[in-house]
């Protein structure tokens, strides 16, 4: 027995399952683990070992500390010209219940919600045909006017993509307008699964896989940070997932511009796929730990409490993850497809829940600086 990061006494390593075994020996000595590993661990039968094992890494980047943040999110529009199978949310022009924020009434929606000052604004919506690159840039503009202290984390890879198809711009020109507006970083949306066979069945009209990491290295050539997703649970096997984190790794080998991994439970309700079964926890809680595991380049791991449920996100803290994400107030993408989480936390319950998992809460802004606060004003330590 030896002494853990956080203080604790650290049992052993223990497992039945030998397949484990040499993995554990390369986790132990801090080895890049190959892609014959991670399906070892995504077909290991012994959870708690693989979760030992994330744990230990967690542990050793990050102590005791989980991240948090208090974030907004805004959903401009749920018009979309994509199809894709997976998505609750789009809807295509002129269909019933869609609809397109005015930028007065997305400005609103941002000042709207809890008295707690948010530290970041994050930005998605669907491909709309017809609004213009000039309403996101106005949009942006408008908020970094009246929030100039807010971060604003806005427009997937998907997003840019088409946005710059809109406007005829190449990405490198569309990011430099999208920089001169006042985006600070790109979330990690639509990357989905980057398997071709997979991608053809659940999201065939949004890029491939090659061109949201294309997109991804573009954007961190640009100077902007931005996270990565997954999104599993669906039609993809052990080995698609193991090849997403890898092109995913060797990414951040080429830029170091992704900050936080966020697996994301497929949520099959009101989908076209809403035959499929929703994920287990042994699902959820695997998944990060094995993102934790392969990802030795990543900084963060997150457990995106809106779509595990903050229970589960609780628990993942001994998975390997070190963030749960933030207050979020207002959340469509995830509950237009059946999540029966909150839509909104506030941050004393976020708090709550971090040290009930034994963990120790920090508030955090979108490039992981630390945060400290009165009810209604923050300062970022940078």
């Amino acid at each position: 027995m030896n002494e853990s990061l956080t203080g604790r006494p650290r049992h052993e390593f223990q497992t039945d399952d030998a397949a484990l075994w040499p993995v554990a020996e390369k986790v132990k000595q801090g080895e890049r683990l190959s892609a014959q590993d991670g399906v070892a661990l995504y077909r290991s039968p012994d959870i708690l070992a693989v979760g030992w094992l994330a744990n230990l890494v967690r542990e050793r980047l990050h102590g005791n500390r989980t991240y948090f943040n208090v974030n907004r999110h805004i959903n401009p529009t749920n018009v979309c010209v994509a199809s894709c199978r997976l998505c609750a949310f789009g809807r295509k022009k002129g269909a019933e219940g869609t609809y397109t924020m005015a930028l007065e009434e997305a400005w609103a929606s941002a000042a709207s919600g809890y008295s707690e000052a948010v530290t970041e604004f994050h930005i998605v919506g669907g491909l709309h045909p017809d609004l213009p690159f000039e309403y996101f840039l106005d949009l942006v503009r408008g908020l970094k006017e009246r929030f100039p202290q807010v971060h604003i984390k806005a427009f997937t890879m998907v997003e840019v993509a088409f946005l710059a198809k809109r406007a005829k711009l190449t990405i490198p020109q569309t990011l430099e307008k999208m920089k001169e507006a006042g985006v600070d970083s790109c979330p990690g949306g639509g990357a989905e699964i980057f398997a071709d066979r997979v991608r053809h069945i659940i999201c065939d009209h949004k890029i491939d896989g090659g061109e949201w990491l294309d997109t991804a290295k573009m954007v961190h050539q640009a100077g902007l940070r931005s996270n990565a997703t997954m999104l599993y649970g669906h039609i993809e096997n052990e080995e698609d997932r193991v090849d997403h984190i890898l092109k995913l790794r060797a990414v951040q080998d080429e830029t170091g511009g992704f900050q936080t991994f966020i697996p994301l439970a497929f949520h099959p309700e009101n989908t076209v796929l809403g035959h499929l079964p929703r994920t287990t926890g042994f699902d959820d809680m695997r998944q990060i730990a094995v993102g934790r595991l392969l990802l030795d380049n990543f900084p963060h791991v997150k457990s995106y409490w809106q779509m595990v449920t903050p229970k589960m996100a609780q628990i993942s803290l001994r998975f390997g993850a070190d963030d749960i994400d933030g207050t979020v107030v207002e959340e469509k993408i995830y509950h237009d497809a059946g999540a029966t989480t909150p839509q909104g936390m506030r941050r004393a319950e976020l708090e709550r829940l971090i040290r009930e998992a034994g963990r120790e809460p920090f508030e955090r802004d979108t490039l992981y600086n630390a945060v400290t606060r009165t009810e209604d004003s923050f300062t970022i330590a940078v």
